[in-house]
């Protein structure tokens, strides 16, 4: 999108290069490496004379936010949130404080999501530590781009965040009869070209690891139990031993671990299994599943931020027995499948085509840009935050780089007998 808008990108990153990267450069795209905790970021990013600055997630602002402040005060920065760490990190505590009620590995896997009223939500989020971080993050940024209108509603409704501050930007996709030559409509196959389930998700993300128990120990069994030809096929990033070791092809349940092409999958698949028992923001998975005419089971969690239950592109259920009985229907009623497709394509239509996010994003960060200055003089929370007394993450990361420069010297001269 900025592309689009003609700005030129500079992608920084401290972390190392995966093989599983986007060629960036082929995108026009520059690559930078930067390190943590020194000082070398300023000299470079005064060299960029950046703009704008977008930080990727809060732990990113609270590193380097006060960096580019510093560096390049007139700079707007933006904090791109994915979704809100701190709600998907309770909702996780809350299961697993549920699940402790329970003995045996299996029967705590049997425990279904855990439902909260906002105002329960509000009370948790005041009392933990990674959201008051959060709330302290999007109050320092100029904008910040938000992927759920739940998780916008909860900011400003509970916490009184600012609608100035936030710009909805969803993930995005293209129905599966729009004019790509790749994904026309009349090529996707239909109900009888499609076998087995499937569930999709980093195996790192632990939403995605909990969902893949879940269905280990409780749902596919009992959905096996009704479909003995039916076969899961769990698909993920990194998969580690304890996930490769749930391989059982006896039981229908493989796991197949990296997909080079997850839409290729995706699209070969009947039906897609997303029992979510906690999580934030939107998910990938269930966009694909839309995207490629796959209707999808999943939670009230699982669909939060993206749909309603009554035109959700499948079925969306709360409990084991539930979920086992929206699985085996959608897979087998032709008319209910067909249906659930149809519903996929019209809401990628109203809710995740490009253009109108594409014009309300270009929209929000001029309105910031006009007149920067007088947009942090009405953030007051901001400017409190950014008060000396509230900059503890500054002080410690300077520590720390001086830390490291004195080891370094160390161990320059640990050789002589007198390094003074």
């Amino acid at each position: 999108m900025f592309q689009i808008m003609r700005w030129r990108i500079t992608f920084a990153s401290a972390a190392q290069y995966s093989e599983h990267g986007v060629d960036l450069a082929a995108m026009g795209v520059a690559q930078a490496r930067i390190a943590l905790n020194d000082s070398s970021f300023d000299d470079w990013l005064a060299q960029q004379a950046p703009d704008a600055v977008m930080f990727d997630r809060f732990m990113t602002e609270e590193q380097f936010g006060w960096r580019v402040e510093r560096t390049c005060p007139e700079a707007m920065r933006l904090l791109d949130t994915e979704d809100l760490h701190s709600l998907r990190a309770i909702r996780g505590e809350r299961l697993r404080k549920h699940q402790q009620a329970y003995t045996g590995i299996v029967e705590r896997h049997r425990v279904g999501p855990v439902l909260e009223a906002p105002d329960a939500l509000f009370d948790e989020m005041m009392q933990s530590d990674i959201a008051q971080r959060e709330l302290a993050s999007i109050y320092r940024s100029d904008l910040s781009l938000m992927i759920s209108p739940f998780e916008m509603r909860l900011l400003q409704q509970w916490f009184g965040v600012p609608a100035s501050l936030l710009c909805y930007l969803p993930l995005l996709a293209e129905p599966p009869d729009a004019a790509d030559e790749d994904r026309p409509a009349s090529l996707l196959p239909d109900f009888e070209e499609r076998r087995h389930f499937i569930s999709m998700g980093n195996f790192r993300h632990a939403p995605n690891w909990d969902a893949v128990l879940w269905l280990k120990h409780q749902l596919w069994p009992a959905i096996r139990a009704r479909l003995p030809a039916a076969e899961l096929h769990v698909y993920g990033a990194y998969p580690p031993p304890k996930a490769t070791a749930l391989n059982q092809p006896k039981q229908g349940f493989l796991v197949k671990g990296w997909a080079p092409d997850a839409l290729a999958v995706m699209r070969s698949s009947r039906v897609c299994l997303a029992p979510l028992r906690f999580g934030a923001g939107q998910k990938g998975k269930l966009l694909d599943a839309m995207m490629t005419g796959t209707p999808s089971v999943t939670t009230s969690l699982g669909a939060e931020g993206m749909g309603e239950a009554p035109t959700w592109p499948g079925i969306v259920a709360d409990n084991a027995d539930a979920l086992v009985e929206a699985a085996v229907t959608l897979y087998e009623d032709v008319e209910l499948w067909s249906a659930s497709q149809a519903r996929a394509a019209t809401m990628l239509r109203e809710r995740f085509a490009a253009p109108p996010h594409r014009a309300n994003l270009a929209s929000c960060v001029a309105a910031v840009m006009a007149d920067l200055e007088k947009h942090r003089r009405h953030n007051v929370v901001g400017t409190l935050l950014r008060h000396q007394q509230h900059r503890s993450t500054q002080y410690m990361s300077q520590w720390i780089e001086v830390k490291n420069r004195h080891q370094q010297l160390k161990n320059r001269y640990r050789h002589l007998d007198n390094p003074s």
